[in-house]
This record gives structure tokens, C-alpha cells and sequence, in this order.
């Protein structure tokens, strides 16, 4: 259900608002699925972000100025975060809009959430302008907006940690039921070859029906990965890191997958897979010690293959966007 902002109040605030008012924000990368929980699970990072930069403009549109060379559209229907503040617009029923600067330092089609990165950064800076007059349920219902034009689909697994922080379970997005797990500290390896995978076909090639026994397996498997973060219990979160359904299907896309894989948790890794739908990896461990050293198998092994690649060994970000001025 939309939030009903358009009495006369918050009309005039909204508008007298609208005069050299700006804010420079970091939106989150981050992990969604977390290997067992496809659609429902996910994380957000410290590194990598992208940076953005919202003004409220005396006009109801949204304006669109890309900093970096991905080519991505300046047309607000046609860009994800020009999507999310589109509809926040409709909800404000009010004559302000948005001029939106966006340096993208999360790659397309990487698997870390870039367009998810883009959507939430774009309301959660836009509301702060605001003076937070929308909930973080609301943000997370525009921003999936963003989502649908990325991927086809609306899921809230990268914009929900996005915007809350931390890791959160999704359990319903008709209506919207975000919750916020806590969990032990944890260390994120990354290896981002440099390859695209879409979304949109990624999920393309996912099998339409599933057994019922490995429907099973999966459940115990999201129960048992939420219960050892809120539980703090390291090993109940590596036995739990386990994809019957998604991974078998997804990894064939990824270069490398299962030569990462195994040697990460050679090295000491907790676990991880597919970050998103690829093609990027992650790897979770206890301590940065075991984390530097997963991100050195990484390197070898794309090393030998050929391929570009960048990785990073990062932290889970317990705040989400975070606001810059």
C-alpha cells in the first residue's frame, strides 16, 4: 500500500524544502541470496559503493547525469534510479522533483547489487531531503521499482540490506515484510570476474519445477543459515551455506566456479557462492587472516584462467547508504 503524502502541509514543506538543498550519499553493494536464500536473503557491504549526489529541483521530473563510462540511460524511465524517484514524485503529489549525479563504482551485471545500489542511493538520499518523510518500507517498495526494470522482476533481496544495513530476510514482498537479522562478525571475499551475466537471463535458465526432497533440503538449510547468525554460531552458518537448487544451474554460467569454491574453503571459508546471480563470488569467513588468504586462491585461480577479474575482502555494512554531508 502507498504511503499517502499529499496533504497541503507536507505540500508547502515539500516545496519550500526544494531551494539548494542536496546531499551526497554512498549506496552499498551488496549480496543477495546468500547462497540458500534465493529472493529472500541478503547483505550489504562496505566496499564496494557507488556515489551519488541528489538536489531537490522546483520541478516535478527526475534529472540524470552519469560521472563515470557505462553508458547507462539518462532517461528516468529507463534508469533505475530515475524510476524510484519517478514514483516517489507520484507519491508526493507536489511540484518538486530530482536532479540525480550518479558515479556508478559497482559494475553492471556484476552480481553486487549495482541497480539495486542505484534504486535505494536515489530515495534514500532523496527522502533524507525530505526530512524522512517516507519509511524505510516505502523506500524499499520504490526502489524495487528499479529492480523491475533491471531484471523483469521485483525482488527486494539486494534493496532491502541496501537501504535497513546488515543482512535481512525478505519474507514477503505482497505485502512487504522486511526483517533484520543479526549476526556474528563476519569477513566478505569477493572475486568479480570481468564478465556480465544479466539478471534477466539468469534467471531465464532456472528450472520451473523442483523436487520436492530438494525443496526440503533448501528450507532446512535458510532456516538453519538464519538461526546460526542470530545465534552467532559459526559452524551451524558453514553447514548451512548450501544451494541445491539455484547454484547447479547458475554456476555453468561462471568461469572458474567450482575451482574458487573448493579452494576457498580450503583456505579456511566459511562458505559462499554466487553473489546475486552472478557473476561475481563470495566467500564469508571469521577473520580477515582467513579472508586475505581466500582472496589469494581467487587470485590464482582467475589468474590461470586468463580472465580479468578484481577482488575485494570487505566487511558486512551494518548501516547501509550512508549519507555523506
Amino acid at each position: 500500500m502507498k504511503s499517502q503524502i499529499s496533504n497541503s502541509t507536507m505540500h508547502l514543506k515539500a516545496t519550500a524544502s526544494a531551494k539548494n538543498k542536496s546531499i551526497t550519499v554512498y549506496a552499498p553493494g551488496t549480496v543477495a541470496n546468500i547462497v540458500c536464500g534465493f529472493d529472500v536473503l541478503g547483505l550489504a557491504l562496505n566496499d564496494p559503493y557507488d556515489i551519488m549526489t541528489v538536489k531537490l529541483i522546483e520541478e516535478p521530473v527526475v534529472v540524470i547525469h552519469n560521472v563515470d563510462n557505462y553508458g547507462l540511460p539518462t532517461d528516468p524511465q529507463k534508469n533505475v534510479a530515475g524510476v524510484a524517484l519517478l514514483e516517489m514524485i507520484d507519491r508526493l503529489d507536489s511540484k518538486i522533483g530530482f536532479d540525480v549525479t550518479i558515479e556508478k563504482k559497482i559494475m553492471p551485471g556484476s552480481g553486487i547489487g549495482s541497480s539495486a545500489a542505484s534504486s535505494a542511493g536515489a530515495v534514500v538520499a532523496a527522502n533524507h531531503l525530505l526530512d524522512n518523510i517516507f519509511s524505510n518500507a516505502d523506500l524499499v517498495q520504490m526502489a524495487m521499482l528499479g529492480e523491475k526494470l533491471a531484471s523483469g522482476v521485483k525482488h527486494a533481496d539486494n534493496i532491502a540490506p541496501c537501504i535497513y544495513g546488515g543482512v535481512t530476510l525478505i519474507r514477503s514482498i505482497h505485502p512487504l515484510d522486511v526483517i533484520s537479522v543479526p549476526s556474528p562478525p563476519l569477513y566478505v571475499t569477493l572475486v568479480h570476474p570481468q564478465i556480465e551475466v544479466r539478471t534477466e537471463d539468469a534467471r531465464q535458465i532456472l528450472r520451473k519445477q523442483i523436487l520436492l526432497k530438494d525443496a526440503i533440503k533448501q528450507w532446512g538449510n535458510i532456516a538453519g543459515l538464519v538461526t546460526g547468525l542470530m545465534k552467532s554460531d559459526y559452524d551451524l552458518i558453514s553447514r548451512s551455506l548450501e544451494d541445491v537448487l539455484i547454484e547447479p544451474i547458475r554456476s555453468i554460467l561462471i568461469p572458474a566456479f567450482a575451482e574458487v569454491k573448493s579452494g576457498s574453503l580450503e583456505a579456511g571459508a566459511l562458505g559462499g557462492g554466487i553473489s546475486g546471480s552472478g557473476p561475481s563470488i563470495f566467500m564469508l569467513s571469521r577473520d580477515e587472516t582467513t579472508a586475505r588468504e581466500v582472496e589469494k586462491t581467487m587470485q590464482e585461480t582467475y589468474t590461470n584462467t586468463g580472465i580479468a577479474f578484481h577482488t575485494y575482502v570487505t566487511t558486512v555494512n551494518m548501516e547501509g547508504v550512508k549519507l555523506m554531508n
